[in-house]
């Protein structure tokens, strides 16, 4: 019950459902384009590099790698079972697409889950942070191999899929920030943090207030008779949760990057995966795999997945 008081009254969180109210009631809000692109770039670029300091002060040992090749196995893993599944309800290139858009992940979900921690007082290796950025590319690389293994999909050029993956904004700006905050160190961190760590949070609240607007309106995107696409998405959603955890604690990951890591696997992408897949794979049905992630997936993390996989969690780290 603390926890649920507790996560209830995180301003963030409260400004996502004031966002999810705005939009219920056709309320006229709409935050400018240009804002929401740059909130986006901003909460890469302070995860990634904060990331990256905590990286340098850890160092690079097995408790540091172990979780980013473990991450690496769960974007290869994750998409197979999803499609797996997936195939029973919808066309190869749709579960192929479905697919890579499970085994990869949110950003901001794993950002809110962030801040959770820091709400919470608990600690977190900032390696996780480069586990976000690796688990993007691995998982899209499935999902096109699904696709050309088992439907009639032509595989476009392999520099454009690299490109697409590899080059992506979102994974670009993470990756660079990371390797910046890792060169910079702690010192690096001293005349920034004003940008990067004091303002952090308002911007969160900027930018969860804005998703809790567009989450809900993708929801309306998935067709009343198609109740079974809400159903399968939270299906692999907490599927790929338990996975996590299990996951986990057969590592020993401490109780913070437990968390995170179950975060990641349960998150789906609505980013970097459309972008490749519009590419790559352009006969997969965007209005399924997208309304997914963000209509479904990411609403029920933010608002019922984090409270569940705490709780979860603390059954096995009491």
């Amino acid at each position: 019950m603390m926890i649920l008081t507790t996560f209830f009254q995180n301003p963030p969180i409260l400004f996502f459902l004031l966002g999810v109210t705005a939009s219920i009631l056709k309320v006229d809000l709409t935050l400018p384009s240009a804002i929401a692109k740059f909130l986006a770039f901003y909460l890469l670029l302070c995860i990634g590099f904060q990331g990256g300091v905590e990286l340098n002060s850890a160092g690079l040992h097995y408790d540091t790698l172990l979780p980013l090749f473990a991450a690496i196995f769960a974007a290869m893993c994750i998409p197979l079972f999803t499609f797996v599944m997936a195939r029973r309800l919808f066309s190869i290139e749709d579960a192929a697409a479905i697919a890579a858009t499970y085994g990869s992940v949110s950003a901001v979900t794993f950002i809110t889950g962030t801040n959770f921690l820091y709400s919470l007082g608990i600690p977190f290796g900032g390696h996780m942070v480069a586990a976000l950025a690796l688990m993007e590319s691995p998982a899209i690389m499935v999902g096109l191999f699904l696709a050309q293994s088992f439907g009639k999909a032509e595989k476009p050029s392999d520099f454009s899929i690299l490109r697409e993956t590899l080059l992506n904004s979102s994974v670009f700006l993470i990756l660079g920030s990371l390797v910046i905050g890792y060169i910079s160190g702690p010192a690096g961190m001293v005349p920034l943090k004003p940008f990067i760590s004091d303002i952090f949070k308002g911007m969160l609240t900027l930018f969860l207030f804005d998703m809790g607007m567009l989450a809900t309106a993708k929801i309306g995107n998935v067709q009343q008779n198609k109740l079974h696409i809400v159903l399968f998405a939270l299906l692999v959603t907490i599927s790929s949760a338990l996975l996590g955890i299990l996951s986990s604690y057969i590592l020993g990951f401490s109780f913070g990057n437990a968390f995170l890591f179950t975060i990641l696997c349960a998150s789906a992408s609505y980013i970097a995966v459309p972008a490749a897949m519009r590419l790559a794979l352009p006969e997969a049905n965007p209005s399924v795999y997208i309304p997914m992630a963000l209509g479904i997936t990411f609403p029920f993390n933010i608002l019922i997945g984090f409270p569940l996989y705490f709780s979860l969690l603390n059954l096995f780290w009491r």
